[in-house]
């Protein structure tokens, strides 16, 4: 394997287009919460890791533990000056999700709490957390964002979707520059019309929940357990936020035989879930991928994923058809 592979995150933003990312990047939920207890330490160890793997694109929250993944990532910023860092934070979901909270004045309180949290006067990406359908088509939402962009409050936005109609909405606004949206062998409908219009349309795809929030490491059995504290417990059927969000939606034991599946045919050499993030790298008009890690191992191993090689036509065409037999009709047209 060669060294990690960088890409823009689209055309749209100069910022952005001008400051490539790798492939692999990092999602930092885990650090703030909802995953069981993570300490400063432990956190410290997985961003390190993946600095060191040639990760430059961590992917963050205003709510991820109500700042703390924020707070954590500017600590590490700071004591790591020279690290080549693209940090993208998401908002809007500190309130109530109603349309009428997603106004200018909130957003300008919510971009100041991230800068603080941050250490950054200009916040290099910031996203709108998958707010109510209703936002996507409010224009002065965009106008809002807009300011922010001319008062260098932010370098650049873009949106985090539930649904593929959410993405092609947001995608008709100039302003918008990425897209961050579930996709994975177990989730394929991006790849139908949203995909294809980002390329068009110059706009960065940012793929979150990778792994099918593990699933897709091959690890679990139909016994695994989780801690009562991580969504993968408590928000099995959306009784905390998006049901999409956990497992991708799909049913744990069936996710859990899909895996077996998936495992049977990863090329030697390869674990389950650099397969898996790999897949979706192989994807036209994916920017960068944005797998959580739990530990320095995991970090490393997922930016392998990262590296130039090709999983062939074969693979392709064998994940497609595990798709078609055990999630198109259960969650294609869900999301």
């Amino acid at each position: 394997m060669t060294g990690m592979e960088q890409r823009t995150l689209g055309t749209r933003s100069p910022a952005l287009a001008s400051t490539p990312v790798s492939v692999i990047g990092l999602g930092t939920w885990q650090l703030g919460g909802d995953w069981g207890d993570v300490s400063e330490k432990e956190a410290f160890g997985v961003l390190d890791a993946s600095i060191q793997a040639g990760v430059t694109f961590f992917d963050t929250a205003d709510v991820y533990g109500d700042g703390r993944s924020e707070t954590t990532i500017g600590r590490f910023r700071r004591s790591n000056e020279d690290a080549p860092l693209t940090i993208a934070t998401k908002m809007g979901r500190r309130e109530e999700q109603m349309p009428s909270n997603y106004t200018r004045r909130n957003f300008i309180d919510w971009v100041d709490r991230s800068r603080r949290n941050l250490g950054m006067d200009t916040l290099d990406l910031v996203q709108l957390h998958c707010p109510p359908t209703a936002v996507f088509k409010d224009a002065t939402v965009y106008d809002a964002l807009d300011e922010l962009v001319e008062r260098q409050m932010i370098a650049a936005y873009g949106v985090s979707v539930e649904t593929a109609g959410q993405a092609l909405e947001a995608m008709e606004h100039d302003g918008v520059a990425t897209v961050q949206i579930i996709l994975n062998a177990f989730r394929m409908k991006p790849l139908d019309e949203v995909l294809p219009a980002a390329v068009e349309a110059g706009v960065g795809i940012i793929a979150r929940v990778p792994l099918a929030s593990g699933l897709l490491s091959g690890k679990y059995t139909e016994e695994t357990q989780f801690a009562p504290n991580d969504h993968r417990s408590f928000n099995r059927h959306g009784e905390a936020f998006d049901q999409g969000e956990t497992f991708s939606g799909v049913d744990f034991e069936t996710g859990v035989e899909a895996a077996r599946a998936f495992a049977a045919f990863t090329p030697e050499g390869m674990s389950t879930s650099q397969a898996a993030l790999k897949w979706i790298v192989e994807q036209p008009g994916v920017s960068t991928v944005i797998p959580g890690a739990r530990n320095p191992e995991q970090a490393r191993a997922n930016a392998e994923a990262g590296s130039a090689f090709d999983l062939g036509e074969e693979f392709h065409d064998r994940t497609e058809r595990l798709y078609d037999r055990y999630f198109r009709n259960a969650v294609h047209g869900r999301w």
